[in-house]
């Protein structure tokens, strides 16, 4: 019989992500499932069960990576489960927690999913990011949600000008710019002014943040397209990349920054085949009081 295991990832500095992580890890060993945590993580938890493993190659050979937190702690399980091609499956232990797939009173279904494999797999696009200076080649990093080039210094605007498919759109005076992904959409673009994206959608977002400018609007942008944000050197006061909020690279006046879609998704568990609108509806609380659908459909008025 072939071994199963899973990864364990958890925001330790919740206690009551620790309690439901010990919780889950008993259940799934009970059922014969190997359960592995990052070292520090494993040590946290005090179940000796659970084995510790090194971030490089923590989700080698398993078959999900079980996510304990909000969308932060899921962005940083994805840099462990993407090299590995092995899904995500999250339960919110936070605010809005958009990329969970579960909330936490959900814990038993949860389990008895795991258990049974009963779970569909959702590919999510990913961005490929390439930082150049004089045409060479610099940096290269990846973003699940967005990549987004920045002013360094509050009190400055960052000077940038925006190509698309190698032709020059416009130049913006500005806090930054956000190239984002549809699964991006309802994050950082989307508190910086741009629109939810279904995440079935095949498209790029371009959003600027607080551009001084009359055509400063958010873009929707092919899939195949390339993005362009040239860092200009005229009263350069410092930039910086940030990839998903997590890993940041200091760029210089000169640097081009290239953001294309990537061929390696992000691949996540689905437990349900809820429609994404309820998902908005949920997370964001929507007033929907007075729609008539479901009696329409029912009883066939118009």
């Amino acid at each position: 019989m072939t071994e199963r295991r899973v990864l364990l990832v958890t925001h330790v500095g919740r206690p009551d992500a620790v309690a439901l992580a010990r919780e889950i890890a008993h259940e799934l060993t009970t059922s014969g499932i190997e359960v592995r945590a990052l070292v520090d993580e494993a040590h946290e938890l005090g179940d000796p069960s659970v084995q510790g493993v090194h971030p490089a190659d923590a989700a080698s050979g398993c078959e999900l990576v079980v996510v304990l937190g909000g969308d932060g702690t899921v962005l940083r399980s994805a840099e462990l489960s993407r090299a590995f091609d092995v899904p995500l499956l999250g339960v919110n232990l936070g605010h809005v927690g958009f990329l969970a797939e579960a909330e936490v009173d959900d814990k038993r279904s949860v389990v008895a999913s795991i258990v049974e494999r009963s779970w569909t797999v959702e590919e999510r696009t990913t961005l490929d990011i390439v930082v150049r200076i004089d045409g060479v080649e610099t940096e290269r990093s990846w973003a699940l949600n967005e990549a987004s080039v920045e002013k360094a210094s509050r009190e400055r605007m960052v000077e940038v000008l925006v190509e698309i498919d190698g032709r020059p759109l416009s130049r913006w005076g500005c806090d930054g710019v956000v190239a984002a992904t549809p699964t991006g959409s309802t994050a950082y673009a989307f508190s910086a002014g741009g629109p939810v994206v279904w995440p079935e959608v095949e498209a790029m977002l371009v959003v600027p943040i607080s551009a001084h400018a009359l055509f400063a609007r958010p873009l929707v942008v092919s899939p195949t397209s390339v993005i362009a944000v040239d860092v200009l050197g005229s009263n350069y006061a410092g930039a910086v990349m940030w990839c998903d909020g997590r890993r940041s690279i200091e760029l210089t006046g000169g640097s081009r920054v290239e953001i294309t879609r990537h061929g390696q998704p992000v691949r996540f568990a689905r437990l349900h085949k809820a429609p994404f609108t309820d998902r908005l509806v949920a997370k964001f609380e929507l007033p929907v009081d007075g729609w008539g659908g479901q009696r329409r459909r029912l009883d066939g008025t118009p």
